[in-house]
């Protein structure tokens, strides 16, 4: 995929949505699947990738970049997804919810057991979900 450049005269919200198609595209997922949370963290754009299993209806942390304003953040995602396989690891995680008594099985890339175990927990109470194991997948 080619490098993004914004000229000048691009509208901010075409560049935005041009950029958030651009991931979608390169994920394969659908725009149902995949959600794009801004937030302002200490006077900077704040970009929350969460995506959404259709199968059991959950959502998890993908990644998160922060950026000097939206663009920005949504071109770090980008070089991010061009990136992430190379430079993370793979987990397999069996959990249930509470609420629900059958096992499921979610993949996560995280530099670690403590940050895939972070996108599977992201904007949900931790007493929610039991988590069986968690495995490190071996390198292909």
């Amino acid at each position: 995929m080619p490098k993004i450049t914004l000229e000048a005269t691009t509208d901010i919200h075409v560049e935005s949505a041009r950029v958030q198609q651009q991931v979608k595209d390169y994920l394969g997922l659908r725009t149902s699947d995949l959600v794009f949370e801004f937030s302002n963290v200490d006077g900077k754009a704040k970009l929350d990738l969460i995506t959404i299993n259709p199968r059991h209806n959950q959502s998890f942390l993908f990644h998160s970049e922060t950026g000097s304003d939206k663009v920005d953040a949504l071109r770090k995602m980008w070089d991010y997804v061009q990136n992430y396989k190379e430079k993370e690891n793979s987990y397999t995680i069996q959990w249930v919810t509470k609420s629900d008594s059958e096992l499921h099985t979610s993949y996560f890339r995280a530099g670690n057991i403590l940050e895939a175990l972070e996108k599977l927990y992201y904007g949900r109470d931790r007493n929610t979900i039991t988590v069986f194991s968690v495995v490190l997948n071996p390198v292909a």
